[in-house]
């Protein structure tokens, strides 16, 4: 027996994937139009193999067909440095570029394309973005109406990103870097200003742009930034910089976009709407935030039919927006009575001394009809040094995604669809329920401090509803909770009392 045991062992083989391995099934996965799965499996790819050109061209390649257009140059400028001489490569560079309008470096790299490779597979589409890019002459140009230098744009880009990702620390220093090496780029220092302004730093954001307009009068960026500061801030410059931009008419499309969105982030409706809608008109492709911009312009400027068609081309390219609608803050909605739809219980929450509660807070702003407006004004959502839980809580209101393979983000995941189940029970929370939430959010916090696992999240909501309602009324019973959530008694107090350790009169 011992020796067939043996035997049997001896013919196992080990299988151990490659980069190859995965590239291949991601190949067939395109073929079959597959983009999430071929993702999946070129991920894995890169990971196996970083150096490989091909197998970073076909992960760009992938990232574009799902619109990560930032994270697609990435993976093609890393093949193009490892490969340049592969063509392919050259032409998937050019088609980023333009995505992401660089219209000047995207004719460039089409250019090289067709110069070494004139019968090449892409040629007819090299040359539609080299006329393409030869007609917009004004799109030759960044945001700021500076000639676009490759390496320096893509690299603002890159600690815009970062900003949008909350790494203001990253970005902080990548701008620094980028204004020391290039003294007049404005962009930089416009987006320095932002991201001071992110970290609490007001005034050395506004002293930022001030030294911008001595140095570049008239810089539009600056003023709508400056604008929207004194805006968050209540200051009485607001109005004299309004005045200013009433008065400015701008030729360049992304001037038109920026002022616009300023006027409207203001409230300033009908000057907002006179200039996005004029960008429409003009066929200006917009990416959802203009979508999102023209609708409330729309609506509150008296113009509701623009306003529903744009909410409705918001939608098509962003349907998380659904139930954000400008309208639906006159309307009376289903559960007007949901602490997460009073913007001041939340931003309380949100802004409160114990971390349990700004916790709460967060979950709450995931489901709030006042989410975008939250997430707009930087110091509602401003912590000194927030919790590593605090950042996942704030990354899954914003719909970020986690990784199950992480142990601490697999607990963590756990324990937030415990959450989900308890929010389920009534579909909003009230003033009464809001005391079950704050005594989990309590122990959610000691416990995943202390690497608990969160374990059979069922289980986890059953206790908490019974650990909370037993204690203010004698008459509940484990067999009923338990079978509420269908779970045995046993399993219900199991997890009580693994749950009650974490109450702070159980601490020692």
């Amino acid at each position: 027996m011992e020796n067939k045991k043996k035997k049997n062992q001896e013919n196992v083989l080990s299988f151990i994937p490659t980069g190859e391995y995965y590239y291949k099934k991601a190949l067939k996965e395109l073929q079959r139009d597959q983009f999430q799965k071929a993702h999946k499996y070129l991920q894995r790819a890169t990971e196996l193999s970083p150096k490989d050109p091909l197998i970073l061209m076909h992960y760009g390649i992938v990232l574009m067909e799902m619109q990560e257009f930032e994270r697609a140059m990435d993976a093609l400028r890393e093949a193009y440095s490892i490969d340049p001489e592969e063509t392919d490569i050259l032409f998937f560079l050019a088609e980023a570029h333009a995505h992401m309008g660089m219209f000047l470096e995207a004719r460039k790299y089409a250019k090289k394309y067709v110069e070494q490779d004139i019968q090449g597979d892409y040629a007819a589409e090299a040359m539609e973005i080299i006329d393409f890019a030869e007609q917009e002459d004004w799109q030759l140009f960044d945001d700021e109406g500076e000639a676009q230098d490759s390496e320096y744009f893509y690299q603002q880009e890159k600690a815009r990103r970062w900003m949008e990702q909350g790494n203001f620390a990253g970005a902080i220093h990548l701008l620094e870097q980028l204004i020391e090496e290039k003294p007049d780029f404005w962009g930089a220092h416009n987006n320095l200003a932002l991201a001071y302004f992110y970290v609490g730093e007001a005034e050395m954001a506004k002293a930022l742009l001030h030294d911008v307009l001595r140095r570049n009068p008239g810089n539009l960026h600056a003023l709508c930034n400056l604008a929207v500061f004194h805006y968050y801030e209540k200051n009485d410059e607001l109005e004299d910089i309004l005045e200013l931009l009433k008065k400015i008419q701008p030729y360049v499309f992304e001037h038109r976009y920026k002022l616009g969105a300023t006027f409207a982030l203001v409230g300033k409706y009908k000057e907002a709407y006179r200039w996005l809608r004029s960008l429409q008109k003009r066929g200006f492709d917009g990416d959802p935030a203009f979508y999102f911009w023209l609708s409330h312009a729309a609506y509150h400027a008296g113009h509701e039919d623009v306003a529903r068609q744009a909410w409705k081309q918001l939608t098509k390219m962003d349907p998380d927006k659904e139930g954000y609608e400008p309208w639906s803050e006159n309307a009376v909605m289903p559960h007007a009575d949901a602490l997460e739809h009073d913007r001041d219980y939340l931003v309380e929450k949100l802004d409160h001394s114990h971390k349990s509660e700004r916790l709460f807070g967060l979950f709450l702003l995931g489901k709030s009809s006042h989410k975008q407006e939250i997430i707009s004004h930087p110091k509602w959502l401003q912590s000194d040094q927030p919790s590593l839980l605090e950042t996942y809580l704030l990354g899954y209101a914003l719909g970020h995604p986690f990784k199950e393979a992480v142990p601490e983000e697999q607990a963590f995941m756990r324990a937030m669809r415990a959450t989900e189940i308890l929010y389920d029970k009534e579909g909003m929370v009230t003033q009464q329920g809001s005391y079950a939430f704050q005594m989990w959010f309590m122990i959610f916090d000691k416990a995943f401090d202390r690497q608990y696992q969160f374990k059979n999240p069922n289980a986890l909501a059953a206790a908490a509803d019974y650990m909370f309602n037993s204690s203010r009324d004698q008459s509940v019973t484990k067999k009923v909770i338990a079978e509420t959530y269908g779970i045995s008694p046993a399993t219900l107090t199991k997890y009580v009392n693994e749950l009650i350790q974490y109450l702070p009169i159980f601490e020692s």
